[in-house]
């Protein structure tokens, strides 16, 4: 039961880094000193559906955690949080297209031995 509730709570956090990917990516920002174009996209920001998505997954993720925190082990909870890793790595390549090399499947193949070392444990 726990360990499908993290499960949940790292797809919800999967979930929020799409919606905030996809709204920052819908921005043509340049990193400026200009105060000014600072402001205009923090607004332009803020004004994205997108963006509160995220949010709202964010807060889900948060309320479910809680409950996971409340029935496990922080030591546990918190090593087999690291599901997202892989949510992230197949979600990035899946819909926004991003390229994942052989390095990176490597490291995420040893994120899931590990996470299967811990609920074993």
């Amino acid at each position: 039961m726990v360990l499908s509730l993290i499960a949940l709570t790292s797809l919800c956090d999967t979930i929020n880094q799409l919606f905030l990917k996809s709204a920052i990516n819908s921005l043509n920002f340049t990193p400026t000193l200009n105060i000014l174009k600072i402001f205009k996209f923090i607004f332009q920001l803020l004004i994205k559906p997108r963006l509160w998505l995220g949010f709202v997954f964010s807060l889900i993720s948060l309320g479910i955690w809680l409950v996971v925190l409340s029935k496990a082990d922080l030591n546990f909870a918190f090593s087999a949080d690291s599901m997202h890793y892989i949510f992230i790595a197949l979600a990035s390549g899946f819909i926004l297209k991003e390229k994942m090399g052989p390095r990176r499947w490597l490291g995420t193949g040893l994120i899931v031995a590990g996470i299967v070392f811990v609920s074993l444990s």
